[in-house]
């Protein structure tokens, strides 16, 4: 008989004082438009858990601001003093994952140590890492993720009052056999490391926007918007300019672009299209960081709706250019060729066509003059990616 999933909670540490601003706590720091408590709680919702505990040594103003606006969302988030406290709280019988103080990581590093069915200690065996934070054993150091379970907090409770609670919990669970797992290098270069200061934290975000462009698979994604956009969003961040701004930006830009087309300016048009196309990429980048993935599926449909009016008013402005009805016929054709595609189950290809790449496809042609040679070219690349999908589908069956 399988036995049932456990429930996983969340521990996190937040005791450490920035180095750089005495007062600060490390947690209450900014990192990726959020503090990084925030992106530490969004990153242990990602992977299912039920509640957050918060260990606290102090509360300042900014702390309790940060957990005040971690708190709206679905997940109970809960601060606790010492073992006992937390002992108490957490949900019975659940695991927990334990957060280092002042740990960034990224998505792929907290859903393999919440898939591991025991505990589980994240290492490096790199001293000098940045993510290595206290020696294991003469080869290995902790790297700032530990799976443990509900009795180690209970023990821990027991022990005397003046011990270090991250430490003796992370002795526990070595003491008890936990796993332990290598911290991999893609993970470390994607940005997993632990940071006690705002300029450090400032590097890693550029780190972890890297990484998260990098999980972007097709092609006009991966190196043309999402690079775009990695540049962009630490400078808004940097500005604490809204999230809101740049998708807004995008739309804006996006009805400029139609008008221009509409004008007869298509060649214009068509790069006016690719700026709100960046506007709406970083909208994209920023909700992921925040861990919005909904919100960011939601921004991508605006992509694709401006593909759809741009080819629309491409193929009319065509029509009314040449007199036939092929420009319309041919939009037409690459637009439902590309809901066909968005449609497909199957993982994408890095070279199939979405609204961006189709975007990109069509502009060197519209700046030449000869929009409609685009629109064929459109209609080339839909189908093609069409059939590459509809095999894929195949090869599973």
């Amino acid at each position: 008989m399988v036995a049932p999933e456990r429930a996983l909670a969340g521990l996190i540490f937040a005791v450490e004082e920035a180095r750089d601003r005495p007062g600060t706590l490390v947690a209450s720091l900014p990192f990726g438009g959020m503090s990084l408590l925030e992106y530490q709680i969004r990153l242990l919702a990602g992977i299912g858990a039920e509640q957050v505990l918060v260990a606290v040594g102090k509360v300042t103003p900014q702390f309790l601001a940060a957990i005040e606006r971690a708190g709206r969302g679905q997940l109970k988030v809960d601060i606790v003093r010492s073992a006992e406290e937390a002992a108490e709280k957490v949900l019975r019988d659940a695991d927990v994952l334990v957060l280092a103080d002042g740990l960034v990581t990224i998505d792929p590093v907290m859903e393999r140590m919440a898939a591991e069915p025991h505990a589980a200690l994240l290492v490096t065996d790199d001293a000098e890492s940045p993510a290595a934070i206290e020696r294991l054993d003469m080869r290995h150091c902790w790297a700032g993720i530990a799976r443990i379970e509900t009795r180690h907090l209970a023990h821990i409770a027991t022990m005397p009052e003046d011990y270090d609670f991250q430490s003796a919990l992370l002795r526990v669970a070595a003491q008890s056999g936990a796993l332990q797992v290598p911290l991999a290098p893609g993970w470390a270069r994607a940005g997993h490391a632990v940071e006690r200061s705002g300029d450090g934290l400032a590097a890693r975000n550029d780190a972890v926007l890297a990484a998260l462009s990098d999980r972007r698979t097709l092609w006009a994604d991966r190196w043309v918007f999402s690079r775009g956009a990695r540049y962009i969003l630490p400078q808004l961040l940097a500005r604490d300019i809204p999230d809101w701004a740049p998708l807004a930006l995008g739309g804006v830009v996006s009805v400029a672009a139609l008008l221009t087309v509409l004008a007869g300016w298509e060649g214009i048009g068509m790069l006016v299209a690719l700026v709100a196309t960046l506007g709406f990429a970083t909208a994209v980048s920023h909700a992921a960081l925040r861990g919005e993935e909904p919100r960011a599926r939601r921004i991508e449909v605006a992509i694709l709706g401006l593909f759809v009016l741009l080819l629309a008013a491409i193929g009319w402005r065509e029509f009314r250019a040449i007199g036939t009805a092929t420009p319309l016929l041919l939009a037409a054709s690459g637009v439902v060729l590309q809901l066909l595609v968005g449609r497909m189950p199957v993982a994408r290809r890095r070279w199939w066509a979405n609204a961006a790449a189709q975007l990109l496809v069509l502009t060197p042609f519209a700046l030449i003059g000869h929009a409609s040679w685009g629109l064929s070219a459109v209609a080339l690349y839909g189908l093609a990616t069409l059939t590459a999908a509809i095999e894929a589908v195949r090869g599973k069956s």
